[in-house]
């Protein structure tokens, strides 16, 4: 079992910045890549951004090109979004979780283990 804890969220105004970060523990040699996804109400959760085990590979919706950016540092077993220039349509409660393998993917079912998410709201 892995067990992912999301925190960083917030309230900020519109062209703002936070950090998110997902600290991961239990069986954590057996994380490969990992995501970023969010879900706003009423609506269905989508695909933020992915990085693989190394970091040295990355993927974004289109978006958020340009404006965030995932990382991550696995000596801490911990994983990042740097959120700038945050507009009000980020506003969304912000998932991490892990990949089944170490692929880059958009979809949630290649994903299975997830955090409790984290709250982001951008004001205009």
């Amino acid at each position: 079992q892995v067990q992912l804890v999301e925190s960083g969220g917030g309230l900020v105004q519109a062209g703002g910045s936070l950090r998110l970060s997902c600290a991961a523990s239990g069986r954590t040699w057996s994380i490969y890549a990992m995501g970023w996804f969010r879900q706003a109400p009423g609506k269905e959760r989508e695909f933020v951004a992915a990085i693989n085990f190394s970091g040295s590979s990355t993927y974004y919706t289109d978006s958020v090109k340009g404006r965030f950016t995932i990382s991550r540092d696995n000596a801490k077993n911990t994983m990042y979004l740097q959120m700038n220039t945050l507009k009000p349509e980020d506003t969304a409660v912000y998932y991490c979780a892990t990949s089944k393998g170490n692929w880059l993917s958009i979809r949630k079912y290649d994903y299975d283990y997830w955090g409790q998410g984290t709250q982001v709201t951008v004001s205009s």
